[in-house]
């Protein structure tokens, strides 16, 4: 039988699927109920054919459920972003029209045709790490909300108000020493009081996610520790938000991700780069935390940090190479973890703790960034001469749509995130 790819619009209470073959041609299309009933109608659809392949769209938001349970059974499925599949919606001619039937199609089209395309794997530790700091994250936005509002009546209850850095010990004490005796004076320091017992027990909830957070990493080590500025919480985060280092084929693609890689601006015979405020904004985050660190305290970060001064860069232009460099460091003990994980896959990354690659051939971070075919792994290769060989047999409106595919598929490098982790 015919190997199919069956496109999945996910929606809260129901589920659009269209089935295609390798011709792109609709051989079914369907919807199903959001629940166990249409869960099992869905699975006994499926079953018709074989061969199939799952592409369900945003599998790490919507359609999270429907993709874990599938994986679960054994099934292989692909995550396709929304905005992939809008671009195939558009460049598919036709009226355009968004419809639940329109979008699974572009899903199946985007699954069928993109080969770079992230493959959903079961839950694992990576996903316990990003509840736990996802959970932490939301935490401190919460003490960072009543700090501020706690400040704002100490400042109408105690002239020059409360010091920075305030705690709930130092609150009560302020609080301790005020007594006002009208009815407007008594309200503030009751509600005060009420914003220092939420302060307390967020950081009682605070300290307790940090120990569940170390107990999970004490479970799972890795060399990120070895790296100055990094603790528990910052590899946490680090490990939580790449997953499977194995999806970057190389440092380069691995800087591009965490926004550290400049963006090429020339045009005609002006070559400039400028900053790159796209990708993984809490990636991000986490290098320039790293970069303080190592620019405060002795080491070669710092003095690599001096030498990019010494050449008449500005504060922040020596710090935004120096997290280039150090990204390169991340991406080179994650690739030793994976190594120690499943020997015999991505290799050839040699384990160092510092911002200075002493190997000369390294690329410097003035240059724009990679191709999306240079430094392949093994792995990549076997699969773009699989994609080589089966593109010489297909027609040649396929292979422009997919070509077409891979060239919407480059924006979708750089995701933004959370602007929590921005600078």
């Amino acid at each position: 039988m015919t190997a199919v790819t069956i496109g999945v619009d996910p929606h809260k209470l129901s589920n659009t699927i269209v089935v295609i073959d390798a011709s792109e041609r609709v051989l079914a299309q369907h919807r199903f109920d959001n629940d166990r009933a249409g869960y099992q109608q869905l699975k006994a659809t499926a079953r018709r054919y074989k061969e199939r392949t799952w592409a369900i769209e945003g599998a790490q938001g919507v359609g999270l459920g429907l993709a874990q349970r599938l994986v679960a059974e054994g099934e292989p499925v692909i995550d396709v972003p929304a905005k992939l599949a809008t671009r195939i919606r558009a460049l598919g001619g036709g009226s355009g029209r968004k419809t639940d039937n329109a979008d699974a199609y572009a899903v199946a089209v985007a699954g069928l045709r993109a080969g770079d395309l992230k493959h959903v794997t079961p839950n694992d530790t990576t996903t316990v790490l990003r509840l736990l700091t996802d959970r932490r994250q939301d935490l401190v936005e919460q003490r960072i909300a009543t700090v501020n509002r706690l400040h704002d009546v100490l400042q109408q209850l105690i002239p020059g108000g409360a010091k920075p850095r305030l705690t709930a010990t130092a609150a009560k004490t302020l609080l301790a020493s005020v007594r006002p005796r009208d009815e407007v004076g008594k309200a503030r320091k009751l509600i005060a009081l009420e914003y220092v017992i939420e302060l307390t027990a967020i950081d009682a909830r605070l300290k307790a996610m940090k120990a569940r957070i170390s107990e999970v990493m004490a479970a799972n080590p890795t060399s990120l520790l070895e790296i100055r500025g990094v603790g528990v919480l910052l590899a946490a985060k680090v490990l939580a938000e790449v997953g499977d280092v194995r999806r970057f084929p190389s440092k380069h693609h691995f800087a591009s991700y965490t926004g550290t890689a400049p963006i090429d601006a020339s045009s005609g015979d002006n070559n400039r780069h400028r900053l790159n405020r796209g990708g993984n904004r809490r990636l991000n985050h986490v290098l320039h935390i790293v970069a303080i660190c190592q620019i405060r305290y002795p080491g070669e970060g710092q003095d690599y940090y001096r030498r990019k001064r010494a050449t008449g860069k500005t504060p922040l232009e020596a710090m935004r190479c120096l997290k280039r460099r150090l990204s390169d460091v991340v991406y080179r003990h994650l690739v030793a973890d994976q190594a120690v994980k499943s020997p015999g896959g991505q290799s050839g990354a040699s384990v160092q703790s510092s911002a200075v690659d002493p190997i000369p051939t390294v690329d410097t971070s003035e240059q724009p960034l990679s191709g999306l075919t240079a430094d392949h792994t093994p792995a990549v290769k076997a699969r773009l001469d699989t994609e080589g060989t089966r593109s010489r047999t297909e027609p040649t409106s396929v292979r422009v749509m997919q070509e077409s595919v891979r060239q919407a598929r480059r924006f979708e490098r750089c995701p933004s995130r959370s602007p929590a982790g921005r600078e």
